[in-house]
């Protein structure tokens, strides 16, 4: 893979043992990459933040936004019943 450094870690000896398989090493690194540097997470909160800002500008208000949230969250609790 271009861009990237080998580094070392201490493991019990039963891990190391395991990450001789190219297989579980593989799978391993793509965790630690998503991990320490999840995909699209920087552009998903300045997204949100966007969003956000719009909406307060357009006069959303925290009293707003937790009476809907208690009104959805009501609507799902207590289903109206059947007739």
């Amino acid at each position: 893979m271009p861009d990237t450094v080998p580094v070392t870690i201490e493991v019990e000896p039963e891990i190391a043992a395991a990450l001789g398989d190219p297989l579980t090493r593989a799978r391993l690194e793509r965790l630690i990459r998503r991990t320490l540097r999840p995909a699209g997470v920087d552009e998903l909160f300045a997204a949100m933040d966007a969003l956000s800002d719009d909406a307060r500008r357009r006069g959303l208000t925290d009293d707003i936004l937790q009476a809907e949230l208690a009104a959805y969250n009501a609507e799902r609790r207590d289903p109206p019943a059947a007739t």
